[in-house]
């Protein structure tokens, strides 16, 4: 008998953001989400500031210099 071993790596490797929720894609496979709401800045801010990301700590968060935004994977995760 076989057994999988899954290796959990909670770094965000992509980011998305549709109008009610931000999207974290982690590098094992898993997807974290949150509601915009829970971010004001992030909410209110433009299409292309959205767009505007950088991962920071090799993906432990992203940060958008746009609004000043910076959000944890750990936060997403400490609310799931």
């Amino acid at each position: 008998m076989s057994t999988l071993a899954v290796r959990l790596d909670p770094h965000a490797i992509d980011v998305t953001i549709d109008t009610a929720a931000l999207h974290f894609i982690l590098a094992d496979g898993r997807e974290i989400s949150a509601p915009l709401e829970w971010f004001p800045r992030l909410r209110d801010a433009t299409v292309e500031q959205r767009g505007h990301w950088r991962l920071i700590g090799k993906g432990i968060g992203v940060h958008w210099p746009d609004i000043d935004e910076d959000i944890a994977v750990s936060t997403l995760m400490q609310n799931h």
